[in-house]
């Protein structure tokens, strides 16, 4: 496993999936790792891992198609220990197969072999609006202090799950872009369920977000921008879909929730039902 870094190891590694045969051939190495399942949905998922790791000071979260450069886990400690305020911090993706065809772990690893060529990146801390699920560290006292967790009505893949999570953190602290944390994001096309109920959610979910009480941790106008900014390319792209993506399913989620919107009785639940 990438995670199982030479520079500096974890303190505690759980391995978490919804069934046995997603973790077939893998097991726990050491006594500090371990292994869980839960039902499927990674909001459960997510929500299991912590209570494995309450006595850790910092929580990294990484999606398994997510490939660590050496000092990955190093320099987010670094900056965890430089900024006693940070909350949340995500690292920088040198290549992003989910917006694309998706990547392979030879090719994934060819992209970090040439990037730990280039001179060392500055450990210049900078502001992020919010953690990128694939790769991002919490601060676990303050989940645990302010019960945050991460929202259990986003069903599935959980579309905008990530967002809202480190948001709710970032009113107790700062959220920071680390460039000297990298990695790839092999974009693994595998278990993201159908384009229907993605795009049922891609519009429920930002519209929900924007009405839980957390006044402003989910802005109208990002939500805004994130649902017809997806209508407009399912749409756009309807006709001549790219291979990888479904977007006619997409775009008759998208309707599909719409019209529920405009009936007043959208919600994120509703995408198990199509």
């Amino acid at each position: 496993m990438e995670v199982r870094n030479p520079s500096r190891t974890s303190d505690r590694l759980v391995i978490c999936a919804t069934q046995a045969s997603d973790v077939e051939g893998t097991k726990p190495e050491a006594p500090h790792e371990t292994m869980v399942l839960t039902s499927p949905g990674l909001p459960r998922q997510r929500n299991k891992i912590p209570k494995m790791a309450q006595d850790c000071d910092i929580l990294l979260f990484i999606d398994e198609d997510f490939l660590l450069a050496p000092n990955y886990l190093a320099e987010t400690i670094v900056a965890f220990e430089e900024k006693p305020d940070m909350v949340v911090a995500t690292g920088t993706v040198l290549a992003d197969g989910i917006i694309g065809t998706g990547l392979t772990a030879a090719e994934g690893r060819r992209i970090l072999e040439a990037d730990a060529r280039l001179p060392p990146s500055k450990r210049t801390l900078r502001p992020a609006f919010s953690g990128y699920g694939c790769n991002m560290a919490i601060r676990t006292s303050v989940a645990f202090r302010e019960g945050i967790r991460v929202d259990e009505r986003l069903p599935l893949y959980a579309w905008q799950k990530d967002v809202d999570f480190t948001r709710q953190l970032g009113r107790f602290g700062t959220l920071g872009w680390l460039p000297a944390a990298r990695g790839v994001h092999l974009g693994t096309k595998l278990g993201r369920g159908s384009g229907r109920r993605l795009g049922y959610s891609q519009v429920a979910n930002p519209f929900y977000l924007t009405r839980k009480p957390n006044q402003g941790v989910y802005p109208a106008p990002y939500a805004a921008r994130r649902i017809f900014g997806n209508f407009g390319a399912n749409l756009l792209r309807a006709v001549w879909q790219e291979p990888h993506v479904d977007r006619r399913g997409r775009l008759r989620g998208n309707l599909l929730a719409l019209g529920d919107l405009m009936r007043g009785k959208t919600a994120p639940e509703c995408a198990l039902d199509l």
